[in-house]
């Protein structure tokens, strides 16, 4: 299979601007690659980013990813300022959602309404994105998707109910879509984390739920973003050449997938 350095992939990171999306931005740039920064409505955070790294290496693009149009019209934008086509996609756009296990409606109040915005957001966003990635992808003959997940679908604690419906959803479309691009050469990934340390969705998480998540781990700490981001490094690598459809637990060995 065909490979290509990190250092001359042009990456995709959708909701890059703030956050995870932001670290995990920020660690392909370390590693010489050119960043396309997605974001909805933080275009301060984006700028500054695109502002640090300069025009040459960092782009910064307003989409909603829910909006098949407005995907296609990004992918153009990272096209006509790189001059190349995008080898890498990060789904990483979350919908608005705060990880505050006593603020969420329990199994007989949640409504619908909750699962269809996660949904749009999880999956429509990520087969928007896959398919205005697919062409060029095919055209390198060489293509990286990494999708973003969530423990929860293996150890559902907390009733985030329509955010682990999503994301559960996400998981199968990864899988079955790797099994479709792999004669391309595209692979098709997931990372699933818990609760970081600290994002701008886990700001409202108490800080006794950091201890206590800390102290049933292996490692007895809460792993931080930018520990997340590698991971999401290592399937965009050379090294994971040979891995597709996989769900990657990242979450200090609380969990076993």
């Amino acid at each position: 299979m065909r490979t290509v350095p990190l250092a001359e992939q042009i990456v995709l990171v959708t909701g890059g601007a703030r956050g995870l999306g932001a670290a995990i931005a920020r660690a392909f740039l370390q590693q010489g690659s050119r960043v396309v920064v997605n974001y909805h409505r933080s275009a301060a955070a984006a700028d500054a980013l695109a502002s640090e790294f300069g025009p040459d290496r960092v782009v910064a693009v307003q989409a909603d990813v829910t909006d098949r149009h407005q995907v296609d019209a990004l992918f153009d934008s990272a096209r006509e300022h790189f001059g190349s086509t995008v080898t890498t996609v990060v789904n990483n756009a979350l919908i608005d959602f705060s990880f505050n296990g006593d603020d969420r409606a329990k199994a007989d109040e949640i409504e619908w309404s909750a699962f269809d915005s996660q949904f749009r957001g999880s999956v429509a966003g990520a087969l928007h994105t896959t398919q205005a990635a697919v062409p060029g992808m095919r055209e390198a003959g060489f293509g990286r998707i990494t999708t973003i997940g969530t423990n929860l679908v293996q150890n559902p604690v907390v009733p985030y109910h329509d955010y682990t419906a999503a994301k559960a959803a996400l998981l199968a479309l990864t899988r079955t879509f790797s099994a479709d691009l792999g004669p391309d050469g595209i692979t098709v990934n997931m990372v699933s984390g818990g609760l970081l340390r600290t994002t701008d969705a886990s700001s409202a998480t108490p800080p006794a739920v950091f201890d206590m998540i800390a102290e049933s781990t292996p490692l007895r700490r809460v792993t931080t973003p930018a520990e997340f981001a590698d991971t999401v490094l290592f399937f965009a690598s050379s090294w994971s050449r040979a891995v597709t459809g996989q769900n990657l637990v990242v979450d200090g060995g609380l969990v076993k997938d």
